[in-house]
């Protein structure tokens, strides 16, 4: 069960981060990759939110912990990336 203790080390990490900006870059297949800087809003135990705003219109973008193992989703905070290691 080493993958089960790898999400919830990252959703531990996430989840000292609640309420700070974000930066995004995800990827959604076949070129399409975006980077997007938000709120991380709420954790929850499969996903968590981040709340995007740009020019008077917000969005809310969810993604799994296993997005973030498979690094399909990169995001960086302020003192730097929260990688897919365990160490994070």
């Amino acid at each position: 069960m080493v993958a089960k203790d790898v999400l919830f080390e990252i959703r531990k990490k996430l989840e000292s981060h609640l309420g700070e900006k974000i930066k995004l870059r995800a990827n959604r297949g076949r070129r399409k990759t975006f980077e997007k800087e938000g709120v991380l809003e709420s954790i929850y135990p499969s996903i968590f939110i981040v709340r995007v705003d740009e020019n008077n219109y917000f969005q809310r973008l969810s993604f799994s912990y296993a997005d973030v193992l498979t690094e399909t989703v990169e995001l960086s905070f302020k003192e730097g990336e929260l990688r897919r290691t365990v160490g994070l």
